[in-house]
């Protein structure tokens, strides 16, 4: 993963928050209310817009909850013995 500034800096809040300022979330594509995960990588925190992925396949397409585990469609007909 390649990093690069934005030249952006933003202050920490009181209650531990940051702004991520409305060009940065247009250009990646990341709406109000939107789940990010969070990642620490060395002395770094990287945000990522979160998708689920299949426990499996890390297919991101059609994708179930089940046992609490996020599987797809294809591998859930796997699981079942379905072709």
């Amino acid at each position: 993963m390649a990093v690069k500034s934005t030249g952006i800096v933003r202050k920490v809040d009181e209650l531990g928050r940051i702004v991520l300022p409305i060009e940065l979330r247009r250009t990646l594509d990341i709406a109000e209310r939107d789940p990010l995960e969070i990642y620490v990588e060395g002395s770094s925190i990287v945000l990522k817009k979160y998708r689920p992925t299949c426990v499996f396949c890390d297919s991101v397409k059609d994708i179930s909850v089940y046992r609490e585990k996020n599987v797809c469609a294809r591998c859930l007909k796997e699981l079942r013995g379905e072709k």
